[in-house]
């Protein structure tokens, strides 16, 4: 087992051991069966925890008989390296830390490598957290899950949700993704889906004999081009809305009219719409588009007239700032930051929770802004703080 506690080690020194030794291990999604055997095996040999494990996602609850639940939870991969694994720790004066990680933390260490900030910092202060607080004010639930950087279909979270719901059930839960140690609560939904154009296929010699489907693309990305970001306000904290194209591809040689084209597009919406109001906006209301069921043709909306397949959707989440344990954590969170809660512009797992009746906010070690960039680091500091953090608020 790597993850360990030396006896005698103060907490600073238990939390850069434990953090140094989880992102030594390789989890890229898809690849996270040795970091899940560590986690298992560490929380096996705390006395207080009854640990189950389903895949590659291990949970470990406290049975002490409080009047209340707390889920925290985080995810175990990563997104591929972009040369920073193996990871290394860098001295303050080391020319790889960031100019603004070195003025918001002078003459701190930082942990460079893939994982840092998202999220195995945030992972460490919760493995030293089920291991230290054996008498907290509230029964616990600590979960680690694999594939939350992938399709939903292969979350952990989602697949013990669906399988096993008693096992995270709660009263409030956190989620350790970046924050800066600050709320931000809730979280934008999303979607993912194929806008398809369809021509003829002919020899680019005599290109009047076919149908050009690439060039009707164009007037899909005109349509996405002419979008205006927009800021909806919910709950009093304001979320940005987004619908880009990430991906074309059409065409099947270089002296083929192509018959068909795919512009991939991602529309990010706010926790004011479910998932069919979104697709509504997008595609109609009618036009019966559903993970796995093929093409279907806009009835309206954005790209209505175009074909449409969908490849992904998740949820939003509504804050749920209202919550009474959630209205404690940030008053604790300003007092010891200074920082109020602000939205969450990305999609996280706060929606997974709010789906089964359990409100949720994001409060995680690091920088939402350096989350799978090639240079992902983390200062030490942070470790403390979070974890100082959350030992009051639970202790």
């Amino acid at each position: 087992m790597t993850l360990v506690i030396e006896p005698g080690a103060e907490r600073p020194q238990v939390l850069a051991d434990l953090f140094g030794a989880l992102m030594r291990v390789h989890s890229v999604s898809d690849e996270e069966r040795a970091i899940a055997d560590d986690v298992e095996a560490f929380l096996n040999a705390q006395p207080h925890l009854d640990v189950r494990r389903m895949g590659d996602t291990v949970v470990a609850s406290t049975s002490l008989g409080r009047p209340q639940r707390v889920v925290l939870a985080g995810h175990l991969d990563t997104v591929p390296a972009l040369g920073n694994f193996p990871p290394r720790w860098l001295e303050p004066d080391d020319p790889q830390v960031r100019d603004d990680v070195r003025t918001a933390h002078p003459g701190e260490r930082v942990m460079f490598g893939r994982g840092a900030v998202d999220m195995k910092g945030s992972d460490a202060v919760m493995l030293y957290l089920a291991a230290t607080l054996t008498d907290p004010k509230y029964d616990l639930t600590f979960v680690f899950y694999d594939h939350e950087e992938v399709a939903a279909e292969k979350n952990g979270l989602f697949r013990v949700a669906t399988a096993h719901p008693d096992w995270i059930q709660g009263d409030f839960a956190i989620i350790g993704e970046p924050t800066d140690c600050g709320i931000e609560g809730g979280c934008n939904g999303t979607m993912r889906f194929d806008v398809v154009t369809h021509g003829i296929a002919a020899h680019s010699a005599r290109a009047w004999m076919g149908d050009n489907a690439i060039h009707k693309a164009a007037d899909v990305l005109n349509r996405l081009a002419s979008y205006e970001p927009q800021d909806v306000e919910v709950d009093g904290l304001v979320y940005r809305e987004g619908v880009n194209a990430t991906l074309i591809s059409g065409g099947s040689g270089t002296n083929i009219i192509p018959d068909q084209c795919r512009v991939h597009v991602n529309y990010r919406f706010a926790p004011d719409k479910s998932i069919e109001a979104a697709k509504t906006l997008m595609m109609g209301s009618d036009t019966g588009a559903e993970l796995g069921n093929g093409e279907h043709t806009a009835t309206g909306g954005m790209f209505e007239g175009f074909g449409i397949e969908m490849k992904d959707e998740s949820p939003s989440a509504r804050p749920g700032m209202d919550s009474p344990l959630a209205v404690s954590l940030a008053s604790l969170v300003r007092e010891r930051t200074g920082r109020v809660p602000l939205a969450k512009l990305g999609w996280t797992d706060v929606a997974r929770f709010s789906s089964i009746g359990v409100p949720a906010v994001n409060l995680g070690a690091g920088s939402p802004l350096l989350a799978h960039k090639a240079d992902e680091q983390l200062p030490e500091g942070e470790l403390e703080l979070l974890a100082d953090i959350l030992i009051r608020w639970l202790s």
